[in-house]
């Protein structure tokens, strides 16, 4: 009896698990050399952009810089690679459904053993429904050619948002940009 009462409490640690992931996409220019970029600079127009806290972009981008200078590059006033950032936020609902139990006794249906639930049934289990709403925050991270103006590659890592402890803030979005940043340079034939 004792491990069905765990089993909501191992669902939700689950769950929790789950949500601490950060779901990461890419696309790039194809024609792009992109072991011709050694330099960069931050996009102003498009950071102030963003819709976020001034806090938060800080936060952002010292993580960003402290990935592109972790990848060989140097921050320039005259850069090859202009660095932008957006984000987007959307707030995911999940039901979750536990239904536990045995269900038995007899009377009229066409269940197991004669019937499920009639009117001389019994059910020794229990439902549980849990609803967990969180913040699932995108963050796209745009890096420009300076020269041509176009956009070479776009990162992007989806997660959980993380409200209150600024520590824990800050420690969270870091790993959202070092993520999105693991599939920086892309993997191109010929490069």
């Amino acid at each position: 009896m004792k491990a069905l009462r765990l089993l909501p409490l191992l669902g939700a640690v689950l769950l929790l698990a789950s949500c601490s992931t950060v779901r990461v996409a890419s696309d790039y220019d194809k024609d792009t050399n992109f072991s011709d970029y050694k330099t960069f600079a931050f996009y102003k127009p498009g950071i102030d952009k963003a819709e976020i806290s001034d806090l938060d972009k800080k936060r952002v981008l010292r993580a960003v810089e402290a990935q592109m200078l972790a990848k060989g590059f140097t921050k320039s006033s005259n850069p090859a690679v202009l660095v932008s950032i957006f984000t987007k936020a959307k707030e995911r609902v999940d039901v979750y459904q536990n239904n536990f139990g045995f269900n038995g006794g007899w009377g009229w249906g066409g269940g197991f053993w004669g019937g499920w639930g009639g009117p001389w049934g019994w059910n020794n289990g229990f439902n549980s429904n849990t609803v967990s709403r969180t913040t699932q925050g995108t963050l796209y991270i745009d890096l420009i050619d300076a020269n041509k103006k176009q956009l070479i590659w776009q990162g992007q890592g989806t997660a959980p948002l993380v409200t209150g402890d600024v520590d824990k803030r800050e420690e969270r979005i870091n790993l959202i940009v070092q993520e999105i940043m693991e599939v920086y340079p892309p993997q191109v034939a010929g490069n």
